[in-house]
């Protein structure tokens, strides 16, 4: 079995180490003995989402965000079709906001894909530090470091998760990102999979699932130093909100 990733813009978007999302998707497929195909989208080019298992899309700066708006014009009829047809997608910051309606930067407004009902504001104080989150797609707590300026309302779309420690979508710490069919939208860097192989594993699923029929399943793996990682993460923030 194959498993095709689609890394979106990655010459206008990959701040934070966003692409380890690209290369832990792979090595878990490898891991697995499954073939992984990485396909980088650069701006510009045509994309046959048709070809695409899964699409990440990493995060950038507003810039990167006025200059994709182009692009995405393009490609947007048929990234749309992709989602409601199941398609997977890990957006992450500033391509979280892009899924949505608009981002309003200052005078300026970035029009989004309009995938997500959604829409991102800008506002004067960053929200930055890390991030643990309550998410009922794993069993783990969801581990990861935000730094954004952007507001985002999902209204009535579904959270990623409840934020356990940081401060999320609207900086007020209730929720965090949004998932939507097979996409996930969010804030977190770190990069986000490598710290959080359940949520790498959710993505893979859906797309073996939509690819090659709902029987696959993949197989266990050890991830004890990931959950380690991740077990440490939520300790050591745990103690310091007590020891304040």
């Amino acid at each position: 079995m194959k498993v095709t990733i689609g890394h979106l813009y990655p010459d206008l978007f990959n701040l934070y180490g966003d692409s380890g999302n690209v290369q832990c998707l792979k090595q878990r497929l490898v891991w697995r003995d499954m073939e992984a195909e990485v396909c980088p989208l650069c701006a510009g080019e045509e994309i046959d989402f048709g070809k695409l298992d899964i699409v990440v899309w990493g995060g950038g700066a507003d810039k990167g965000q006025a200059l994709a708006v182009e692009y995405l014009e393009r490609i947007g009829p048929e990234f749309r079709d992709y989602v409601e047809d199941g398609g997977v997608v890990l957006a992450v910051c500033g391509a979280f906001q892009l899924l949505g309606n608009y981002y309003q930067a200052g005078e300026e407004r970035i029009k989004g894909l309009g995938i997500l009902d959604i829409h991102t504001e800008r506002c004067d104080e960053r929200l930055v530090g890390n991030v643990v989150l309550e998410s009922p797609l794993v069993a783990t707590p969801v581990v990861g470091f935000e730094n954004h300026a952007g507001r985002t309302i999902i209204g009535d779309c579904t959270p990623l998760g409840k934020v356990l420690y940081g401060r999320g979508n609207t900086g007020d710490g209730g929720y965090e990102g949004v998932v939507y069919r097979n996409v996930i939208g969010t804030y977190l860097h770190g990069p986000l999979l490598p710290k959080n192989p359940e949520v790498c594993d959710w993505l893979l699923e859906r797309a073996l699932a939509r690819r090659y029929g709902e029987g696959v399943k993949l197989t266990e793996l050890s991830d004890e130093a990931e959950l380690r990682a991740n077990r440490n993460m939520v300790e050591r923030l745990s103690a310091g909100r007590k020891g304040r």
